[in-house]
């Protein structure tokens, strides 16, 4: 730090320029800071825990390793009667090594710090904190940006203010995924994306698991005839849901903890599990020293991702985050704002997420209810997976829906369901077809391949309203 005596202040600080401060340096934040050094900038990159952030360290990766060794522990289970006969024996120590040595590095950022700075970037360790106008002070020093600075300090895990939470030892997705002895039964409080996902991992290797969700339904933010085959998939498997039912408080009982339920229901577990959703780092990080206000829950920006002069935020500590490609995506348009080559702004017509539960549950756009309270007259067409050619060929494990969402008026698609085995991955025609707004006629006839899981996608659209064609065999 170098030091400018004042008129006024003879110890007042001179701010070491640079071109770009990078915020947290998580996925998005990451991918920002290299990309700006691989141009040549001068970047001080700040992050307080793992750089790389949360997906691969305790989110997507790690999670989607657990996930894929519950597939395979399934489908073993489910040669019985198809193709021959089968014992599994599901063993959580060779998922919990890969999880540690392959994927994280025991936790350990030191390969993607060194890659950032062979970059030329220069990476700070701390708590970062704007302090006005293209500033940032970190550790004692304070850096300016001639160019910009970027907000990408990400979310922590939302812990409910229920009495008695603070008083038992509980695990977030972190403890979750750095498991290495599974317990026998385990409490998840919440039944969005991460709670569903951990609740059916950790059920097939063992664990008698039960799901707490205050809405009547789990993953209540998608559609309801996927939320209500999911749910039928769950219990099938062992898991209990708690439906409509809210935690009112949690005490230790014994070995186990007790999750106090309304109408003095109890629900209980060696282990409790808080996936409850996610709150964004604003918190203490200098908002108000740029004019945004220190206590919002999320920054809104433009289409650009400005948040002020000179100033971006992206991924999740914005109102259009959430998912690991919307970061990504962020990053992209503030990396050509940056080098001065803007592109188009953000579009989020077609906003893709997917749930990788077996099956899996991808989305884009609108979903039913969303097109509706927009004004919108909806059609709607749905086809279950397990009456399509592939559906019936694949077997068991073939539970699945696509249900696609006209604007009626346009005959133009603005949301879309794909679940089964290839959920997620059926979703490109999807998003392709919501933002470039192809007609619904023009994807009734096109070809679809036989016999394929996304052939599904064609008899779908023909059942959209009255004018439905013959079915798709």
């Amino acid at each position: 730090m170098r030091w400018k005596p004042g008129r006024n202040n003879p110890t007042e600080i001179m701010a070491e320029r640079v071109d770009a401060i990078v915020l947290g340096l998580g996925v998005g934040g990451e991918e920002i800071a290299n990309t700006l050094a691989d141009n040549g900038l001068n970047v001080v990159g700040i992050e307080n825990h793992l750089v790389g952030g949360e997906c691969p360290y305790y989110g997507c990766i790690p999670t989607k390793m657990m996930i894929r060794a519950d597939d395979m522990v399934a489908e073993g289970r489910r040669i019985s009667g198809f193709a021959g006969e089968s014992t599994v024996n599901a063993d959580w120590t060779p998922v919990a090594r890969r999880i540690r040595d392959v994927a994280t590095d025991n936790w350990n950022d030191r390969v993607a710090v060194e890659r950032f700075e062979r970059k030329g970037g220069h990476f700070v360790r701390g708590a970062g904190k704007l302090a006005g106008p293209g500033k940032v002070s970190v550790n004692g020093t304070t850096y300016e940006a001639s160019r910009g600075i970027v907000i990408a300090t990400g979310t922590s895990p939302a812990v409910p203010p229920i009495p008695g939470l603070d008083r038992v030892t509980y695990w977030t997705n972190r403890e979750a995924v750095k498991v290495e002895q599974l317990p026998e039964s385990l409490v998840i409080l919440g039944g969005g994306a991460i709670g569903v996902e951990l609740a059916q991992v950790f059920a097939r290797f063992g664990v008698k698991v039960s799901i707490i969700e205050g809405m009547d339904r789990v993953l209540a933010m998608e559609e309801p005839e996927a939320s209500a085959m999911l749910g039928e998939v769950l219990q099938r498997e062992g898991i209990e849901l708690w439906l409509k039912s809210r935690a009112q408080s949690v005490e230790r009982r014994g070995d186990a903890i007790a999750v106090n339920l309304e109408g003095g229901r109890q629900v209980t577990g060696q282990t409790l599990l808080v996936a409850t959703g996610r709150r964004a780092n604003l918190k203490d990080i200098g908002l108000e020293t740029v004019g945004l206000d220190p206590s919002a829950r999320l920054l809104e920006p433009d289409d650009h991702l400005r948040v002020g002069e000179r100033l971006w935020a992206v991924g999740d500590v914005t109102t259009s985050g959430g998912f690991t490609h919307m970061a990504i995506y962020h990053a992209d348009i503030v990396i050509r704002e940056i080098l001065g080559a803007p592109g188009p702004g953000a579009d989020y017509r077609a906003k893709p997420r997917v749930t990788f539960t077996d099956p899996e549950v991808g989305a884009a756009g609108l979903t039913e209810e969303q097109a509706r309270k927009k004004g919108i007259k909806v059609r709607t067409g749905i086809q279950k997976a397990s009456v399509t050619s592939r559906g019936w060929i694949h077997g068991p494990g073939n539970d699945g829906l696509i249900k696609v969402v006209e604007d009626a008026d346009r005959r133009v698609l603005v949301g879309a369901t794909t679940m089964g085995p290839r959920g997620g991955d059926l979703l490109g025609i999807f998003e392709l077809a919501i933002k470039l707004q192809i007609p619904t006629d023009e994807l009734r006839h096109l070809i679809y391949a036989y016999p394929t899981f996304y052939r599904g996608t064609g008899e779908a659209v023909r059942k959209l309203g009255p004018d439905q064609h013959a079915p798709m065999r």
